[in-house]
C-alpha cells in the first residue's frame, strides 16, 4: 500500500513538472512575473522529485549497464544539470520572485544561457518522457498501443513542423540572444504548439528506447 502511494505521488509530481514546464515555455502567455514564480515552483518540484527518487542515485554505477540504462542515466543527469543551470541563470535575472539574487551572474550571459538551456531542458524532458513510455504502456493491449503509436506519429510530425517554424534550433545552439515571441498568438495555440514539440521529442525518446532494447536482444542472441 505504501509503495502504491509513493508511486502515485511520483506520478503526480511528474505530471506537475510537465505542466509547469509547458507553462514556463509559454512566456508570452504568462508574462515576466508569473514566469519567475513558475520557475521557483519548478525548482522546488525538481528538488522534491530528486528526493522521491533518492534510491535511483544509490544504484548509480552498480550492477551492469546495458544500452537502455546508459541512455536513461545520461538523459536523466543531463536533464537535472540543465534544470539546475536554467534555474541559476533565471535567478540571476530575477526582478520579481528573488530580486536579491539579481546579478549573481552577468545578466547578458545569464539571459542567453537561460534561453538556450531552458529549451534544452524542454528537449531533454521530452526524451525523458519518451524513454519511460514503454513501461507506462506495458499493460495496454496491442490494438491500443498501435492506435496510440499512430496518433503519436502524427503529433510528432506536427511537432517537427512547429519546431522548425518557431526556430527552436536557434535557441538550442546559442544562435540568437533573445527569444522572438508572437504576443498576438492565441494562448491556446501557444500551448498546443509546445505540447506537439514536446511530443516530438517524446517520440524520439520512445524510438531511442526501442533501438536500445533491440540492440540488447540481438547481442543476447
Amino acid at each position: 500500500m505504501q509503495v502504491k502511494r509513493k508511486n502515485l505521488i511520483k506520478r503526480i509530481v511528474d505530471a506537475g513538472l510537465t505542466v509547469t514546464l509547458l507553462c514556463l515555455m509559454a512566456y508570452q502567455v504568462t508574462g515576466e512575473a508569473l514566469h519567475e514564480w513558475l520557475g521557483i515552483g519548478m525548482t522546488l518540484l525538481v528538488i522534491f522529485h530528486q528526493i522521491l527518487n533518492i534510491k535511483w542515485y544509490g544504484a548509480l554505477f552498480r550492477n551492469k549497464y546495458n544500452a537502455l540504462r546508459i541512455t536513461q542515466t545520461a538523459v536523466n543527469l543531463l536533464l537535472l544539470l540543465s534544470f539546475a543551470l536554467t534555474a541559476f541563470c533565471g535567478m540571476a535575472m530575477s526582478g520579481h520572485a528573488v530580486p536579491f539574487l539579481y546579478g549573481i551572474a552577468p545578466v547578458s550571459f545569464a539571459r542567453q544561457t537561460h534561453l538556450s538551456l531552458s529549451h534544452r531542458s524542454f528537449v531533454l524532458m521530452g526524451l525523458h518522457l519518451g524513454i519511460h513510455l514503454p513501461v507506462m504502456a506495458a499493460r495496454m493491449s496491442d490494438k491500443t498501443r498501435k492506435a496510440m503509436a499512430a496518433v503519436f506519429c502524427v503529433a510528432a510530425t506536427a511537432g517537427l513542423f512547429f519546431f522548425l517554424k518557431n526556430g527552436i534550433y536557434n535557441y538550442l545552439f546559442f544562435r540568437v540572444p533573445f527569444a522572438f515571441l508572437d504576443y498576438e498568438k492565441s494562448p491556446v495555440i501557444v500551448f498546443i504548439e509546445n505540447i506537439l514539440i514536446l511530443l516530438l521529442f517524446a517520440f524520439a525518446g520512445l524510438i531511442l528506447a526501442g533501438l536500445c532494447k533491440k540492440g540488447k536482444s540481438r547481442f543476447a542472441k
